[in-house]
């Protein structure tokens, strides 16, 4: 008999690696309906799921949902209360910002796909800095107070963790007391390795790339003045609060490409000398691995998720401090180390995170986590 399974995220209007995770569980089980927050239909996340039974909360219904969400996130455990899974077999929720988890029961037994423990809840950076106004830092240390013990609580129900990577193991380690495994995100690196290869033929003027969410915690503002002190082209893609400020600052040799394809996209990363990366604290970090695909290095901050997807001196290379000084550094350096990166080290490096072997490793996971003779690894991963 055919379990019935359920994803549920947190909810569809940005696309970014969790959006890209989540789809890749969409086209596992197509037949699994999608439960989020909201679902901005026109936004890139909701035309890229438009073919997917999308089943949305009551709060989709308000006015403006996606600007209200924020300041009344004390509402999530009413909107997840409201949803009802006790008709499946298995949830597999995609959890980040909305405390997605703890959707388990007699029956049910839940996933956790952890992107990241909320990061306003433990104290990283977050894309607006909601300390500034004295109001606000007082509302949100309040609200956040009672979010906290309510994730950790959901945390407690869910029946097995998936973390993306080492980092974010540790970090469920560290506030929840669960074990997990670590299943890093799916990257299309056959396709980019094959588009990288194309573009060898098309060099153009060489320059820097960067892009994304361009929000706080990824310090595009270190990687502008830094590009800008040494006089290098950069060239960057992606929109955000950010955008406006960074294009303050930014000099003649700074160019703001704004959202574009995924075909120009990794254009961009074939042709470019390297892709710069500065948070101090990321979860994973797709982008990395996806211009290693492509045959191109990595310029990275030596911290988080990047410390396990860059090889220094053969895929890319770290600067030590998040400050304009360090990656200055590293900037001056790098034509003396650029030609020592092989593409064919970057391509093999970036295949050990290819989409089959997400699709492999929750498979197998999913198997032996539904299968009673199984039933020892939900134990382990209670203590």
């Amino acid at each position: 008999m055919r379990m019935k399974i359920a994803l549920v995220h947190d909810y569809l209007k940005e696309y970014g690696g969790a959006e890209r995770v989540l789809h890749t569980l969409h086209e596992i089980w197509p037949e699994a309906p999608i439960y989020t927050i909201f679902c901005i239909k026109d936004s890139p996340a909701g035309k890229s799921f438009e073919d997917a039974e999308i089943r949305e909360s009551w709060f989709r219904k308000l006015p403006f949902c996606e600007k209200l969400i924020s300041p009344f996130r004390f509402l999530l455990p009413a909107i997840w209360g409201s949803f009802n899974f006790s008709q499946y077999d298995l949830v597999i929720s995609s959890a980040s910002w909305a405390v997605t988890k703890g959707f388990s029961g007699p029956n049910t037994k839940e996933i956790c796909y952890c992107h990241t423990p909320p990061r306003y809840l433990y104290g990283y950076e977050t894309s607006r800095d909601w300390k500034k106004n004295f109001l606000v830092r007082l509302y949100g240390t309040l609200v956040n107070h009672f979010m906290r013990m309510y994730d950790y609580e959901q945390a407690q129900k869910v029946n097995f963790f998936i973390a993306n990577s080492r980092e974010v193991q540790q970090r469920i380690k560290k506030f929840y007391q669960r074990e997990s495994v670590v299943i890093n995100p799916p990257v299309e690196v056959k396709r980019l390795t094959a588009n990288g290869l194309r573009q060898m033929a098309k060099s153009s003027q060489p320059y820097f790339l960067a892009g994304g969410r361009l929000e706080l915690p990824k310090n595009f503002d270190l990687i502008i003045k830094a590009c800008r002190e040494v006089g290098v082209p950069l060239k960057i893609y992606g929109t955000g609060s950010r955008l406006k400020y960074l294009k303050l600052i930014a000099g003649p040799k700074v160019e703001f490409l704004g959202r574009i394809s995924d075909k120009e996209r990794q254009e961009l990363m074939a042709d470019c000398r390297a892709f710069i990366v500065a948070a101090e604290d990321e979860d994973f970090g797709i982008t990395p691995v996806e211009t290693m695909a492509t045959g191109r290095p990595v310029i990275a901050f030596r911290g988080g998720g990047y410390l396990e997807t860059v090889v220094e001196g053969k895929t890319g290379v770290f600067f030590d401090e998040p400050t304009v000084a360090g990656l200055v550094k590293v900037l001056r350096e790098f034509d003396g180390i650029e030609g020592k990166i092989k593409p064919e080290d970057c391509r093999k490096q970036a295949e050990k995170f290819d989409k089959q072997q997400f699709v492999n490793q929750f498979r197998e996971f999913v198997d032996k986590a539904t299968n009673r003779k199984h039933a020892t690894l939900e134990a382990q991963s209670r203590n």
